[in-house]
């Protein structure tokens, strides 16, 4: 058994694969018309057969609150390794992303935490 599609709610599906693709840097590996939402996945150029990222839309209304509730509560929706985080910091800050955390030392990690303008914070982290 192995993970091989995950998935983050988000409120708006274009705006969501621009900001996932031309902002933190994946590429599109589906985009299928499925009535009035997609199948939209992302992965990472650096593994594009690996595992998929659903944008999935939440349009249901379990999905929305459950969205919005851990946004409030500050919780990330979901967290993606870099080799770099304060690279990473300085490179998505000067395209114009908010960060809610700056980098910051926990434990065996360094994390930041960003808002992905569809709903989400995200978690980027390196290991110590």
């Amino acid at each position: 058994m192995r993970i091989s599609l995950a998935s983050v709610f988000v409120d708006d599906q274009e705006k969501a694969q621009k900001f996932y693709t031309e902002i933190l840097g994946f590429v599109t590996k589906m985009d299928i018309p499925m009535g009035g939402a997609k199948w939209l996945t992302v992965v990472s150029p650096e593994e594009p057969d690996g595992v998929q990222l659903l944008l999935e839309p939440n349009g249901n209304p379990a999905a929305s609150t459950y969205q919005k509730a851990i946004f409030e509560q500050n919780i990330p929706a979901t967290a993606f390794e870099v080799s770099d985080v304060n690279k990473e910091y300085e490179r998505l800050t000067q395209l114009g992303v908010v960060f809610k955390t700056p980098p910051t030392e926990a434990g065996n990690v360094i994390l930041a935490v960003l808002n992905d303008t569809c709903g989400n914070l995200i978690q980027i982290y390196q290991m110590a």
